[in-house]
């Protein structure tokens, strides 16, 4: 039995063969702590940096609402 079908026909197009095996959870489950780690390489003989990181939720385009913004120097 095909998983999903072009609804023309009876031949698997979105089958197991197509599908990502390997997803990252990139997901904020409520009330659970998570902390990632991003390695930024910088340019040689730069010294200093202003890094800003903004945490939004977009529910749908044109609707971003910040939930917090951290500034780095």
């Amino acid at each position: 039995m095909p998983q999903s079908t072009d609804s023309r026909s009876t031949q698997m197009v979105l089958g197991p063969e197509n599908k990502l095996g390997l997803i990252r959870d990139t997901s904020i489950q409520p009330f659970a702590p998570k902390e990632e780690t991003i390695v930024i390489s910088l340019p040689a003989g730069l010294k200093n940096a202003v890094i800003e990181v903004n945490l939004s939720y977009q529910p749908r385009p044109g609707n971003v609402y910040l939930i917090h913004k951290v500034v780095r120097m």
